[in-house]
């Protein structure tokens, strides 16, 4: 696939078939910036070369289905060359556009309040599939998207080559800055040290943000909502982030989801606090966002107020993270890969 390949790679591909250097930049302006979808399309190429080479594949998804929140997030469901789906969504603000990417169809983790884990995995995307799906939301909503998280469906340090790949490849052809990309992951052991050694590999630096999402203040707690984190004590797991902040100077942000009477309790927030105080840190709290596969409660917003309030107190760098997008399960853990109710297929071309 032509989408993510570096131009080195292209200009070697390119001066194989017979073309000269220059026709790098125009290709890779068409790709990424007039989003062209077959090799056919590209006008300034010679018209028997691209006949020659159509069958190439740029790397694109079919719009399946395109729904749009009250509050303008847009989700996209994507159709994929093997026939399966994945879900990205477009997070609107008057400054700047966030694109939420999947890196896995489907995801293994299993988290019991977010709706992903409920059909398991069936595969990792490759670079050409996420690097996609920006450049999907980016053309349905019209707008240049400004930042990325690896926030939607799957773990992304499950499949750490191709995410950091694609992140190479946002910073050099979008122009979407390291520091404006956040890398999420629920924990998977000795994934994060390999994170870095990878990024600083591939990207030359590591400047993007690593958000963890922690949702408990204790291991047992921790291995209720997240069945995998038996594998991963919470303990190896802050060690982990420490050397992380030392390794790269960069703060880790953990994301919390608050469950009304499960983890939102002012007992949780001291606990918390207890075990990440002096960490270069940043706690990001988020209402949950309710599934129909379980019974869990969205909490009033005087209760996250509170555990806010808490933790600031505390000394903890702490944000209330509004959910977008809620209306149309386009929201955080809401996810999934298939047709949402209530609307019909889109009709658009691969």
């Amino acid at each position: 696939m032509l989408l993510g390949m570096s131009p080195e790679d292209m200009q070697a591909w390119l001066a194989s078939t017979g073309q000269p250097p220059y026709r790098v930049r125009q290709l890779r302006q068409w790709i990424y910036h007039r989003g062209v979808r077959h090799l056919c399309a590209v006008t300034v190429l010679p018209s028997q070369w691209r006949e020659t080479h159509q069958g190439v594949g740029i790397g694109r998804s079919r719009l399946v289905q395109q729904v749009r929140a009250g509050d303008g997030t847009t989700k996209l469901l994507l159709g994929l060359e093997d026939g399966n789906t994945v879900e990205a969504v477009g997070i609107p603000t008057a400054e700047r556009l966030t694109v939420c990417v999947s890196s896995q169809v489907g995801c293994p983790m299993a988290c019991r309040f977010c709706a992903t884990g409920k059909g398991g995995l069936q595969r990792s995307l490759a670079s050409h599939e996420m690097i996609d799906q920006v450049l999907s939301v980016g053309e349905a909503m019209g707008r240049q998207p400004t930042h990325v998280v690896f926030m939607g469906m799957g773990e992304p340090l499950l499949n750490l080559s191709p995410v950091l790949s694609s992140i190479q490849c946002f910073c050099r052809d979008l122009g979407i800055g390291q520091r404006r990309i956040t890398v999420s992951t629920v924990g998977i052991p000795q994934r994060i040290n390999t994170l870095v050694q990878q990024s600083y590999r591939i990207l030359g630096r590591s400047q993007f943000t690593l958000a963890v999402s922690l949702h408990a203040s204790n291991q047992p707690l921790r291995e209720h909502l997240i069945p995998t984190a038996r594998a991963y004590p919470l303990e190896h797991l802050l060690e982990d982030c420490r050397a992380y902040v030392v390794q790269t100077g960069r703060r880790v942000s953990f994301e919390y989801v608050l469950l009304a009477g499960v983890n939102d309790q002012p007992r949780h927030a001291v606990e918390l606090a207890e075990r990440i105080r002096g960490f270069q840190s940043h706690v990001n709290l988020m209402a949950y966002n309710p599934i129909t596969e379980e019974d869990f409660q969205r909490p009033h917003p005087r209760q996250v107020e509170r555990f806010r309030r808490i933790l600031a107190q505390q000394g903890v760098a702490v944000s209330v993270r509004s959910s977008r997008g809620l209306d149309r399960d386009a929201a955080c853990g809401q996810l999934r890969h298939r047709l949402a109710t209530g609307t019909t297929a889109h009709g658009g071309p691969g």
